[in-house]
């Protein structure tokens, strides 16, 4: 049985750049942060189109504003990697 964020889980981390653009991932309170390879490989469109609410990019930090289910979110992606 899947979850209705293992959808969302892997759009994300597709926008992300994928697996292999991933150093480290964490939810913070209603936050995804997570640090990336190549900034540019994001793709802060699709994000927003997988449920983001917001997306800010610091140099390789990306935080992805989820919401209160962000924690369920993190688990599901760290299932996918």
């Amino acid at each position: 049985m899947t979850s209705p964020h293992d959808d969302q889980a892997g759009r994300i981390l597709r926008a992300l750049g994928g697996v292999d653009n991933i150093v480290e991932i964490e939810p913070c309170t209603t936050r995804l942060r997570s640090e990336v390879k190549d900034p540019a490989a994001v793709d802060q469109p699709a994000l927003r189109a997988a449920g983001a609410h917001g997306v800010v990019v610091s140099g390789r930090v990306v935080q992805v504003v989820i919401g209160p289910a962000v924690d369920v979110l993190a688990s599901e992606l760290e299932d996918l990697m």
